[in-house]
């Protein structure tokens, strides 16, 4: 069996999400010094340019992070400091004033550029929850993002025209290789479609579906392309994905849906058939299914929300 066009479902599921890699700062820090990190309302991104220091998360013992390390954290409060018995400072007042080039305690043992990668507000759990809380990329996993780094620093310390531009597209293509170098590693992994393209086997099921997820797919059809039977094929996918194929696609297809819904006007009969539902009813079932809404009050309540943030901005 063949798929024309095969599809990347990396870039599929980014590009659903909308995620930005947005520049944020430069953070320097000497001496005895330690710093409070609340949790993020976003993804949080920081790549390690001088030094070391140690990192501190709930529930996890001290990790040591060096140059050319790069740190992801989402939904988890974490402490950055020269010593774990230093008391921190919190962010907010080292941040205080908007400053994008901030230092604390003496001299510049330590180094990092910090940036966000904004998501969807509704669908960037796709990603976040296809993470762990708090994500170390070795820099000896980093490949090409050593130079990647460079390319950043130089931006950031010429202020050319073009600078903040540039530094945000050089820090989505930084964020795109630690995403490729994560589900690169052999250990065992968090659950979710990153874990799932990781897997060799799995991988080519996955990006049939994101090619064409209109089609109706069967479990043995998506085995065929792991090279396992029927029921081999679908104990593997929910033991590494988290969910049924047949969910997996339903679900993907509704993220779809939605992201239509809240982006344009649609008609919904053309966004169901586009889908592969041959009756509007049996897509709006499945969409009340998977988002707790029907597809017409989904999109009015977004609308909704929308002006109502607008007014208030």
């Amino acid at each position: 069996m063949i798929v024309q066009n095969i599809q990347d479902p990396l870039s599929d599921v980014l590009s659903a999400i909308d995620a930005q890699a947005l520049f944020s700062v430069r953070f320097a820090a000497g001496g005895s010094w330690s710093v409070a990190f609340p949790p993020p309302g976003y993804l949080k991104f920081n790549a390690i340019r001088e030094g070391g220091a140690w990192l501190i998360s709930q529930g996890e013992a001290p990790l040591r992070i060096e140059a050319g390390d790069c740190l992801v954290v989402s939904g988890k409060a974490f402490t950055l400091c020269s010593d774990p018995d230093v008391k921190p400072m919190t962010a907010a007042e080292v941040f205080a004033g908007g400053n994008l080039d901030v230092s604390v305690g003496v001299g510049r043992d330590f180094v990092l550029l910090g940036g966000s990668v904004s998501l969807d507000t509704v669908d960037g759990s796709l990603l976040t929850d296809a993470l762990p809380p708090v994500m170390v990329i070795d820099h000896e996993e980093t490949g090409p993002i050593g130079w990647l780094l460079e390319q950043l620093d130089m931006e950031w310390n010429n202020a050319a025209p073009g600078a903040r531009i540039a530094c945000n597209d050089l820090l989505r293509l930084v964020f795109i290789h630690v995403l490729r170098a994560y589900m690169a590693r052999q250990t065992s992994q968090h659950p979710g479609w990153l874990a799932g393209l990781a897997d060799a086997r799995l991988a080519p099921a996955l990006r049939a579906i994101h090619a064409d997820p209109s089609r109706r797919w069967t479990v043995e059809a998506l085995a065929s392309f792991a090279g396992q039977s029927r029921s081999g094929f679908a104990e593997r996918f929910r033991t590494t994905v988290g969910s049924s194929p047949i969910d997996y696609l339903v679900g993907w297809r509704m993220r779809l849906a939605a992201a239509r819904l809240r982006r344009g006007n649609e008609p919904l009969p053309r966004i169901a058939q586009s889908l592969g539902y041959a009756s509007d009813s049996a897509f709006a079932a499945g969409f009340r299914r998977i988002l707790g809404e029907s597809p017409g009050r989904y999109r009015a309540l977004y609308r909704d929300e929308k002006r109502r943030e607008l007014v208030n901005a």
